[in-house]
This record gives structure tokens, C-alpha cells and sequence, in this order.
């Protein structure tokens, strides 16, 4: 997730596929600069994305 545009292609994926909100996007990320775990656990820890949803961003994310 160090690539600028990779990240953008991210977001838009968690926007469109899995309609969060750019709120809760938001909530993550700022979590994610002060804490060490990575953006989708966040999304994850914080109930943004249920474990069905979590694992399609993996799949997402490995097929990248």
C-alpha cells in the first residue's frame, strides 16, 4: 500500500465494491498512520467490514 495511485485504486474498491463511506475510510486511515496494523484490519477492528467482507479485500489486495 506505499504506491500512491495502488492506494487510490484501493479506496475506490472499498467505495464501490464494498460501499463504505469515505468517513469511515477516513477513520481507518488516520488510525493507520498512528497505529502499526494494517488498513484492512482496521477496517475490521473497527466494524466497517465484516469477515466475509475482509476476505474479499485480501483477494483484492493479492491479486493486485
Amino acid at each position: 500500500m506505499i504506491n500512491y495511485r495502488r492506494k487510490r485504486k484501493f479506496i475506490r474498491f472499498l467505495q464501490q465494491e464494498l460501499q463504505l463511506s469515505k468517513a469511515d475510510i477516513s477513520v481507518a486511515l488516520r488510525h493507520n498512520e498512528v497505529e502499526t496494523a494494517p488498513l484492512p484490519m482496521l477496517l475490521w477492528q473497527y466494524g466497517f467490514v465484516n469477515i466475509d467482507q475482509l476476505e474479499r479485500i485480501f483477494d483484492w489486495l493479492e491479486n493486485q
